[in-house]
Formats: structure tokens, sequence, C-alpha cells
């Protein structure tokens, strides 16, 4: 065994027992409260307990050399990609996946390097090696350039979903994200002057053989593949803006103000870049690349703009949505739909999604993506769940235009579990079982002055939602064993 070997078996070790001291040793314990979803509507209660039997058998096994993981590619892989982790990371958190997150967030993180150009491996297999499908060497492999944005993006969510700080101030991932704000859009040329302008292959390997993926694919500015003359894609531009502005709330988080307000402002001009030159007011959607012909191309729509939450033009997300919504995509862009229209209002078509995907006659529902995406769009999208570590608050909304109810028991957020139940849009109950207290925002849609919080009547705070809706909220604190329900009465909405 070469000293590189045992250096390799050290660092395995060390971050293994990294992961044990912040979730356990014991796995066990998680299988016995595992999360689980009944609802009066059976058809999106079988869809969580098809999703979640589904995603549960993508689990590695104990023994595998790369550490704890779960499946995030094409199955027959045995390997876990960039994109399609970061989709599926807080869907992994909700079925109790903590230790394989952070073991597989980490290896993205420290395995970014100069040899190439500040990537990291695109594809990581249970042998804990890059998956010769997309790797041959430091300057021959296949990488989509979004990917170190949308996993910074990722270690952000998971930071706020889980509250473990290793996400955003350990060293592999500071050293991640410093090198990707900086080094990663300067050696890829994309500074958001640069984005119209730039070689379309500025690393590729030399002599260069235009049919080797592993050549024309090292550094492919989309995750749209298979288009030969493209120098920019639009998620790229929208994927740079959100990995920027992650960056500023990093920064932010860690009392960096100044410093943060400069990311804020690098991202904010992506933004205008976004709004500026791709979008087209006779098609009334964006533009999905810019080609090496100095031409704007409308091909069909995608859901990055949405995922990087990249548009604050209500006009123009809407339409958007309706580009989406025209189209039959590939389950891998569907499997984003659920949480993604729940989250922009779009309920009823949320809804659709997550029961196609579910549906045994879908092809390729086998996809890991479609399940994790289901139980995503079920926990965070239907019932409205959501976590911000920075504030230990856990918010709540029954997203539903329907008369049905549902109930989560056992979801694992903030380093405690929840039972939440929705009895209808207009009463809500939470149990925290867990042993760490948090602040719960209880969300109602409509105008109510008052709401009751276990039979007390309080004043209700409200806000207009993205959608510009109403919203009635309470906030309270909610200690590890205590049962709260909250109650807006009808009598009192104006």
């Amino acid at each position: 065994m070469t000293y590189l070997n045992y250096i390799q078996i050290f660092y395995r070790y060390r971050l293994a027992l990294l992961v044990a001291l912040f979730y356990g040793f014991s796995s066990a314990s998680a299988q016995k409260t595992q999360v689980a979803f009944t609802s009066s509507d059976k058809g999106l209660e079988q869809a969580f307990i098809w999703a979640k039997k589904t995603a549960m058998q993508y689990k590695g096994a104990e023994t595998d050399a790369v550490g704890p993981w779960y499946e995030a590619a094409l199955p027959s892989r045995n390997a876990f990609c960039m994109r399609d982790a970061s989709h599926q990371s807080i869907g992994a958190e909700i079925l109790g996946l903590s230790r394989e997150n952070l073991n597989m967030f980490t290896l993205f993180a420290k395995n970014v390097s100069a040899p190439k150009n500040w990537c990291s491996y695109w594809e990581i297999n249970n042998l804990g090696q890059p998956a010769p499908e997309d790797y041959r060497n430091d300057r021959e492999f296949w990488y989509n350039l979004p990917a170190n944005f949308d996993v910074l993006f990722a270690t952000w969510r998971l930071y706020k979903w889980t509250g473990n700080q290793y996400y955003i101030n350990s060293p592999s991932f500071v050293y991640f994200q410093q090198k990707t704000v900086k080094e990663y859009i300067d050696t890829w040329v994309l500074s958001s002057d640069s984005l119209l302008k730039r070689p379309a292959h500025p690393h590729a390997p030399m002599p260069y053989n235009e049919t080797d993926y592993f050549h024309t694919c090292r550094g492919l500015p989309s995750y749209s593949e298979g288009i030969p003359d493209m120098r920019t894609g639009v998620d790229l531009v929208a994927s740079l803006y959100r990995g920027l502005q992650t960056y500023a709330d990093i920064l932010s988080a860690r009392g960096m103000h100044k410093e943060a307000k400069i990311y804020a402002q690098k991202a904010k001009r992506y933004l205008e870049r976004l709004e500026t030159d791709w979008w087209n007011a006779q098609l009334g959607d964006y533009y999905l690349y810019y080609s090496s012909k100095d031409k704007f191309v409308k091909d069909g729509a995608v859901p990055y703009l949405l995922w990087f939450d990249a548009l604050k033009d209500t006009a123009r997300l809407k339409l958007h949505l309706a580009q989406i919504a025209s189209i039959k995509s590939n389950v891998e862009t569907t499997s984003y739909l659920p949480y993604l229209f729940y989250k922009n209002g779009e309920w009823d078509q949320a809804k659709q999604y997550i029961l196609y995907l579910s549906d045994p006659a879908t092809p390729r529902r086998e996809y890991p993506e479609v399940s994790f995406g289901v139980i995503d769009g079920i926990v965070q999208g239907l019932m409205g769940v959501s976590a911000d570590a920075q504030a230990s608050t856990i918010s709540t909304v029954f997203k539903t235009s329907g008369k049905e109810s549902a109930t989560i028991t056992n979801l694992p957020l903030l380093q405690t579990t929840i039972d939440l139940i929705h009895s209808s849009t207009r009463q809500s109950t939470i149990f925290n079982s867990g042993k760490k207290p948090f602040k719960w925002k209880a969300f109602f849609c409509g105008n109510y002055p008052q709401v009751t919080v276990n039979g007390i009547s309080k004043s209700a705070k409200k806000q207009t939602n993205p959608q510009g809706k109403m919203m009635s909220w309470v906030e309270l604190e909610v200690k590890p064993g205590m049962r709260v329900k909250v109650e807006v009465n009808p009598i009192f909405k104006r």
C-alpha cells in the first residue's frame, strides 16, 4: 500500500468520524423514526409511500468504499453527480439521509483543483472514484459549468434545513466557496460582461478532438446537453446569480457584511443581464442559449431559472411557468416541477406533476430524481415546510385549493423532529418530538385579524406572498414535547 493510499484512508475515516459525531453513530434509530405522510387525498398518500420506498432503495451499502451515499445519477452507474445530488439533497434530508449528504457534498467540495480548472468530479461512484463514464484524467472529462454554483446553493439550503454549520464553515466548504466565486469564474470566462463573448471551449484539451465528448463537454456552459454550438446557456446565467448571492448570504451569516454586499452587487449584475439580454418579448419567454454564431436561440423551457430563484419580475415568471406547463419534459426535468410549481403558486398543476411522476405508467419513473422530487414536492411544496437555521425558525402553510387534510410525522429538521397536521387550510398543529426548541411561523392564506393558539385568541400578522396574496401568520416558540394548534376562524375574515 502506498503512502497516498494511507493518506486517503486517513481522510476517509476522519470524515466518517465527523459525520458520526454530528448525526449519531446509530442508523437504526433513524430507521425506527422514519418520516411518514398520510392524507385524506389517497392519491397523494400513495405517491408518498411509493416515493419513500423507491428513494430508500437508492441508499448505498454501508460497506461501500466511498462512505455513506445514495444514487443521484443513472442507476446503472452506482454513482452520484453534482446536479442530481444538489436537486435531491433536501428530499434526502427528509428521508433521514443526513450522513449521506454530508459525505457526498464534502467529496464534491474537496475535489476542486487547479489542474481541473477548479472543477470538481462531476460524478463519483461507490468505489470513491470519479465515475469512468465521465472522467478519464484531469484534462479529459465531462463537466457542466452550472454545477459548482448548484452545489454551493445546495450546501446553503442544507445548512438552513439542518442547522449544521459544517456546510458553510468547514475548511473544505470554505475553500470550495472561495475557489468557485473567484478562480472558477475567472478561468472559465464567466464574468457578467463576458457571457456573450466567451469562447465556447476555453479549456479544451489539445490537440482537440471534436468527436470525443471528454473534449467537447469539458466545461458545458449549461445543463442542457447535446447542443454543439452553445456559447452560454440561460441556466448558467441564473446559476451564477444564485451562486454569488448564496456566497453573499454565507458571508453575511459569518458577520462579514461589507464583503457580503460586494458579492450581492456582483450577483445583481447577472440578474440585470438576464432580464436585459435574454428575455424574448415576442415569444413571452427567455431564450435557452446563445450560440457561437452570435445568435440567441429559443428551444423549449427548462426549470433552472425557477430552481435558482432568478426570476424577480412576477409577470415574466408567470409566463415562464405557463411555457413550462405547456410542454412535456423528460422525467429528470419534470421531477423539479412539483416543488417549483407549489413554490410559485400553481398548486393544482404541482399536484398533477406529483401524480404523474408516481404513476406506474410514467416512463423511466425509476430514475432516482423522480422519487426524491416527489418527496420534496409533498413536504416543502404541499405541506409548505421551510426551515431557517439562522433564525431557528420553521415555517408552514398548507398549499391546497381543495378540502383535504394531511399529516407528516417524524420529519427531521433543525436538529429536532416534528409532527405537522394540516386539518384544513384554516387549522394546523405542530408537535416538537425532538430535543431542540424552535420558533414556528404558522401561515394561512387570507386576511385574518386574529388566530387562536391552543384556544387563546391572538392578533395575526400580515404580509403579501410573492404571488400577491395576503397571508396571515403568527410566530410561536415550540419547546421539546410541546404541541401547539393554531386556527383561523372564518368569521374574522375580511
